[in-house]
């Protein structure tokens, strides 16, 4: 059974009836250009094979209803569309039904649902799960109520649904991703432009892998840290005269370090600053065909992750250092933050090794044992039935 078949078949279970469609949205892993997008900067995301599936079907009585295969003790969650306003609705029901929310809110005609939500996107491991349930959702309304939205539009109304209904003040980067990106490539990302450039990424052609290595140390956004490292962001940038930290050259890093007082607001800019180098340097190497030589850059990156932006931990910091003196090519914390996961670009056949080594490692220190897998560029959200 594909996992179109089993997402309808729970459809009919449930509900009693088919649904009008199945239709899915990725998780994503950013290969670099991290913290970058509220900032107006660059990203170089890549769509997984992992994603949240929604089997879909309209109503007519203003009667929202939800359910999750990844929690079926809670039931179907019935919402009024009427009801509907920012922080009002709990736990992952919020995403969906933010999503209802902001098409109505943008003025689209649209009605009620049922909807019955299922994910192999791993939650809190930094892979952008929250997005990809959101992307689903809003693909298959779009589909439903014939709206017409491009991906990028679906994108931008995904991210207003987290930022305004459910509370975190994400950027744009993972509903992008999980909305345009393209099987077999990264997707440069402009955020002050939302201009993107599929980007070939094509690991096996030389014999690379790109782990994703997922040390099972759960984080929030909404916990207030992300937050607060965007706040930081805004006020440098408000006290340099710059629309965002995207306008400050690398050129002239220093000259506006000086104009910062000592101590977070230069951190931040700094990595920032130096984020968006890094992603153009990684570019320049994908359209040199140099994919191997972008390995030093993640490496670099990380570092800038854990000691200006302070959003690193003990564990993505061991399975880092570890990866890396096994022999990766180059790894970075991947994702907001605060735990989650890491990549690790690596010769293929070094992989298993890499793996095995960041387990002892995590095993030595008494921590959960870490999952991993490879990660191939996958299409962005579609209809699949």
């Amino acid at each position: 059974m594909t996992q179109a078949e089993a997402v309808r078949k729970g459809f009919n279970a449930l509900y009693g009836a088919d649904p009008e469609g199945v239709w899915q949205a990725p998780g994503r892993v950013n290969v670099i250009g991290e913290h970058t997008d509220y900032n107006d900067g660059f990203m170089l995301p890549i769509a997984l094979p992992h994603a949240a599936r929604v089997a879909a079907a309209r109503r007519e009585d203003g009667v929202l209803r939800l359910y999750s295969g990844q929690y079926p003790d809670a039931g179907v969650t019935e919402l009024r569309l009427d009801d509907l306003a920012p922080r009002t609705v709990d736990g992952w029901a919020a995403y969906p039904a933010a999503v209802v929310w902001a098409l109505r809110e943008a003025g689209h005609r649209v009605g009620a649902a049922d909807l019955y939500l299922d994910s192999d996107v791993p939650t809190g491991a930094g892979l952008s799960s929250s997005a990809a349930l959101e992307c689903a959702v809003a693909t298959a309304y779009n589909d439903l109520y014939e709206l017409g939205l491009t991906p990028p539009q679906l994108a931008r109304l995904c991210q207003r649904a987290e930022n305004e209904f459910v509370g975190v003040p994400c950027g744009i980067l993972d509903q992008l991703a999980s909305a345009c990106c393209a099987e077999g490539h990264a997707l440069f990302v402009d955020a002050r432009s939302l201009d993107t450039r599929q980007v070939p990424f094509d690991l096996a052609a030389h014999g690379l892998v790109l782990l994703v290595i997922d040390t099972q140390v759960k984080h929030a956004h909404a916990d207030g840290a992300y937050a607060e490292r965007r706040r930081g962001c805004e006020r440098a940038a408000e006290l340099l005269g710059v629309r965002a930290l995207r306008d400050v050259p690398e050129a002239g890093l220093d000259e506006a370090l000086a104009r910062l007082p000592e101590g977070g607001l230069r951190s931040l800019t700094r990595h920032i600053v130096t984020e968006d180098a890094r992603v153009e340097r990684v570019m320049a190497l994908l359209d040199a065909g140099d994919l191997r030589g972008i390995g030093p850059i993640l490496t670099e990156g990380h570092a800038s992750m854990r000691d200006d932006f302070a959003i690193s931990c003990a564990e993505t910091d061991l399975a880092v250092d570890t990866a890396v003196a096994a022999g990766a090519l180059g790894a970075r914390m991947t994702g907001g933050g605060f735990g989650g996961s890491i990549i690790a670009l690596a010769d293929t056949a070094d992989a298993d090794g890499i793996t095995a080594a960041v387990t002892a490692a995590f095993a030595a220190r008494g921590w959960t044992e870490p999952r991993a897998f490879t990660a191939v560029p996958g299409p962005g959200a579609r209809r699949l039935a």
